[in-house]
């Protein structure tokens, strides 16, 4: 089994990357041979629509744009689970998952009948974190949740979708300009839930790579 983790936050040592850490000692705890990445670290745009995925003979399920995620891309297709996490900003993924989204699946899409080339099945983990308190996110954001979760139907395999909110921003917030936010509050939450976030995503990891 193969388990490519991608962290979609520029944070590479918060809670993001925290939980993403946690999900791939889950996978390695069954198994699993795993590849960790930094996303901020990669060069690369979303979808040029250059449509050399789409030339006639073209091989399908590859990105033919020369930069950094191509060839991740082509590890991700070859890959047994994906587990991606990202921060919520302005009420979205960062740019960078979006422009991945984009590639991983355009290049996939058939522009004859819109079906699906990609024939193998990957399991797919989406860590979600954000400010935004556990009740506005089942109010307010779950649906959009959803709408993420949609857009790895391609790879075939299960979607599964965890969500830490509440988090702690930073870890001292006397040096910033943040009033608008409790501390104290945010500490407490910290000290009671995010184990428990822990725990989640190492159980996430750990049943997406289990072998079936």
């Amino acid at each position: 089994m193969k388990t490519v983790i991608l962290n979609g936050s520029p944070r590479k040592n918060w809670n993001t990357a925290m939980l993403l850490k946690e999900a791939q000692k889950g996978a390695v705890s069954v198994g699993a041979d795993t590849e960790y990445i930094d996303l901020f670290d990669l060069s690369y745009t979303g979808c040029r629509s250059c449509l050399a995925c789409k030339i006639k003979g073209a091989e399908r399920c590859k990105c033919y744009w020369h930069d950094d995620l191509s060839p991740l891309i082509e590890r991700i297709f070859a890959a047994d689970a994906l587990v991606i996490g990202s921060p919520i900003y302005l009420g979205d993924i960062t740019s960078q998952v979006r422009g991945l989204i984009e590639r991983l699946h355009f290049c996939a899409l058939s522009y004859d009948d819109y079906s699906n080339y990609f024939t193998g099945k990957i399991n797919v983990g989406i860590i979600l974190t954000m400010n935004a308190p556990k009740l506005y996110y089942d109010l307010e954001y779950r649906k959009k949740a959803q709408e993420i979760a949609r857009s790895f139907a391609a790879l075939n395999g299960s979607v599964k979708v965890y969500a830490c909110c509440d988090t702690l921003q930073v870890s001292d917030y006397s040096k910033y300009n943040m009033s608008g936010f409790n501390e104290t509050h945010k500490r407490a939450v910290r000290e009671e839930h995010f184990p428990l976030d822990l725990k989640k995503a190492f159980e996430m990891g750990a049943e997406l790579s289990r072998r079936s």
